[in-house]
């Protein structure tokens, strides 16, 4: 910033990255623009305070510039289509918002043409780029053409990160600042797993969204419900199968048959009165419906070289476990002081359950209200009765747990549908 500053960028030389600023500002000015930014040059990364302010402003920067350039220093001018995927822009950490954020984009190879010659004024609009944009960052197109910031659909923002890079570890969750609507104080030095925690600390804190904890991997010192690293976000998140009608009707008579209303609306505003997830001190406080692990096998899989456990718990089908962390082995008949638990972490908005009560205004709406509800508590136990994506839980001191990492999603499910309502032991869980 210092070289250039009060000075004509046309007429320096010796300057680190000179020739692609004196392109950029031509570009600009040829275009009919008078002001041009760029972060090679307009942030003083000596001065804390600005470097602070641009990291949390700069995605409202894009969002409202007149146009962004995008130069593909390593594009040949000679490409044809495709070449925008093998890109390393492509694989960039801060890049993401560079083609999010703006109304208005215009990519350039390294000649400073066009790319693929296409002169239309927005490559926003042009359909083979934004289906090579689509191709090669996995996101789909109408969020490519038309992004709102924010923590709707948490989870698959972090997909679209995690299989970017940063030069500085710790700018992996700083270039992600602007996608989730988020400000949060710029601390380097704090390292990528503290960034990470604190970004996704706020993301659930403040959404009680917690799709973020839909992950496979090495846990984060930050917290062990979070991973340690973004790529952890690259498998598919866990979507519940969704059930048809149909099937709904099927379950829902069946249900009316074993389970009494007074027990179904118990369980239901049980649960519809839990409390939102939330941090404090990095520690995450969980709602979680609880199944009580009763006997542990170890097996080794030969094939993969792999440890398996072969896992009973209270009201749940069998499964199988691949983990690094090493489980006790119990059984029934060999119990061991420390609890492990597997959990469904409560998300109400898996369920269907709304987020506000409409209010009744006549007999007839109450009685209908009331019918609603029944019908929604026996859906819900419904719903409970299909596999889950299950957290492992082992307990620590007191009340406190800490998740144990797996190699693969954990999925669980009950073993009675019809049983369901009985076996749910709903818990606020502290974990570290």
């Amino acid at each position: 910033m210092h070289d250039i500053q009060g000075k004509d960028v046309y007429e320096l030389k010796g300057v680190t990255n000179i020739e692609k600023l004196q392109m950029f500002c031509k570009k600009a000015r040829d275009l009919g623009y008078h002001w041009a930014w760029s972060d090679t040059c307009c942030i003083d990364q000596k001065n804390t305070a600005e470097v602070q302010r641009s990291v949390n402003s700069m995605f409202i920067w894009y969002r409202h510039s007149a146009l962004t350039i995008v130069y593909l220093s390593d594009v040949s001018p000679s490409v044809k289509s495709g070449a925008l995927e093998n890109s390393v822009w492509t694989k960039r950490g801060w890049t993401v918002q560079e083609f999010l954020a703006p109304d208005v984009i215009l990519f350039y190879h390294r000649d400073w043409d066009l790319y693929l010659d296409d002169r239309s004024p927005n490559h926003k609009k042009s359909p083979i780029i934004m289906m090579e944009l689509e191709r090669s960052t996995s996101i789909n197109a109408r969020a490519l053409a038309n992004f709102n910031p924010g923590m709707r659909g948490a989870r698959e923002k972090l997909q679209w990160a995690s299989r970017r890079v940063t030069t500085v570890q710790e700018d992996i969750a700083y270039s992600l600042f602007g996608i989730f609507g988020v400000q949060l104080p710029v601390l380097y030095g704090e390292m990528k797993q503290s960034a990470m925690g604190r970004l996704l600390q706020e993301i659930v804190a403040r959404s009680g969204d917690i799709t973020a904890l839909d992950w496979v991997g090495q846990p984060s010192e930050f917290n062990s419900c979070l991973p340690a690293e973004i790529t952890s976000y690259a498998t598919p998140p866990h979507k519940r199968p969704p059930i048809s009608a149909k099937d709904m009707q099927k379950s829902v008579s069946k249900l009316q048959k074993t389970v009494t209303v007074e027990s179904a609306l118990k369980l239901y505003t049980l649960l519809d009165t839990l409390s939102s997830p939330r941090f404090a001190n990095s520690r995450l406080h969980l709602p979680c419906i609880t199944f009580t692990i009763t006997e542990v096998k170890q097996k080794r899989d030969e094939d993969q070289g792999t440890l398996v456990y072969r896992v009973k718990a209270d009201g749940l089908q069998d499964l199988s476990i691949i983990t690094e962390d090493k489980l006790v082995q119990f059984s029934p008949t060999r119990p061991t002081p420390q609890t492990f638990l597997l959990v469904c972490p409560w998300n109400r908005h898996d369920f269907g359950l709304p987020d506000f009560a409409n209010g009744a205004h006549s007999m007839k709406e109450q009685e209908q209200d009331d019918l609603d509800f029944r019908s929604r508590a026996f859906k819900l136990i419904a719903r409970l009765g299909q596999p889950f994506n299950a957290l492992l839980l082992a307990q620590q001191r007191g009340s406190e747990y800490k998740r144990i990492a797996s190699d693969h999603s954990i999925s669980a499910e009950v073993k009675s549908t019809t049983a369901v309502h009985d076996m749910m032991d709903v818990k606020m869980l502290e974990i570290l």
